[in-house]
């Protein structure tokens, strides 16, 4: 099973991979560019491809996650195309760097007929993969419930992809603090979610977890990560979760606050003890 957490690019590609693997990550994520903004950038095509080298080397797997000011359901014409340039951007960062894809959060629409936010937002995705022919995928992630509650449903997630023109070049990125704080999964059910999963034929494009706690409760739509089993969803929800089939090559990456004393990496080997509890 690989789980790792989010790591900085401070110091380029590369390091961020060299620095997953000295926490004794087998996956990580980081964002391709600065967080905050949707300019283009024009990366070190070197130093990606020494990232790329290097996790093929070591057998880690990456992920990046898009800039925070994305949504795809935006209808001014100039942010869209900017947010479509911005995408294509990751999605070529993400190709050098050997990246299994790019995180964006499934659309929030501020408009009263949601109806035409989805209609935004497939139209969109359908802009942005047919300038895309690569190897990464563009992996929606599932919403906490904040706003229009746009994102939070299986049946919304798996049917907005089936509604694409090219889905193939799609994936699903899910998260668990998310999940919990829509009312997706309530922490004691996963075995009921996880068979729906399967009813709507979700795991087969699952490409990635975000493996979060949350400070708040099931339903309250407030997305606030917490460390793995010191959250409400706790330890035992999640060594259920952990023993999940479909998951065992998933990639499972921390977005958690990193407070244990020993980091990122204690709360790796956390997750990893969980996981063998069921596995032994």
């Amino acid at each position: 099973m690989r789980v790792g957490c989010h790591v900085s690019i401070r110091h380029g590609y590369w390091e961020a991979a060299r620095t997953a693997d000295a926490i004794g990550a087998g996956c990580f994520q980081f964002f391709g560019k600065n967080p905050r903004s949707l300019r283009i950038k024009q990366f070190d095509v070197r130093d990606a491809e020494n990232c790329r080298a290097y996790c093929q080397e070591k057998g880690i797997q990456s992920i990046i996650h898009t800039s925070y000011p994305v949504n795809l359901c935006t209808e001014e014409p100039e942010l869209r195309q900017l947010t479509m340039d911005t995408l294509l951007n990751d999605l070529e960062i993400a190709e050098a760097c050997g990246s299994l894809g790019v995180v964006v959060h499934f659309g929030q629409y501020k408009g009263d007929d949601v109806l035409s936010g989805y209609q935004l937002m497939i139209e969109l995705l359908n802009r942005i993969l047919r300038c895309w022919n690569g190897r990464a995928k563009l992996l929606i992630e599932n919403n906490a419930g904040q706003g229009s509650r746009m994102g939070t449903t299986l049946e919304e997630l798996t049917q907005v992809r089936s509604l694409l023109d090219e889905p193939h070049k799609t994936g699903f990125c899910l998260d668990t603090c998310h999940a919990f704080a829509s009312g997706m999964w309530r922490g004691d059910d996963w075995e009921q979610v996880a068979e729906k999963m399967r009813r709507h034929d979700y795991f087969s494009s699952l490409v990635a977890v975000h493996l979060n706690d949350s400070l708040y409760p099931s339903g309250s739509f407030r997305d606030r990560h917490a460390s793995i089993g010191e959250g409400e969803i706790g330890s035992a929800a999640f060594a259920t979760f952990l023993r999940t089939p479909e998951l065992q090559d998933v990639p499972l990456v921390l977005e958690t606050p990193g407070k244990r004393t020993g980091g990122h990496p204690e709360e790796i080997a956390y997750v990893h003890s969980l996981a063998n509890e069921w596995q032994g």
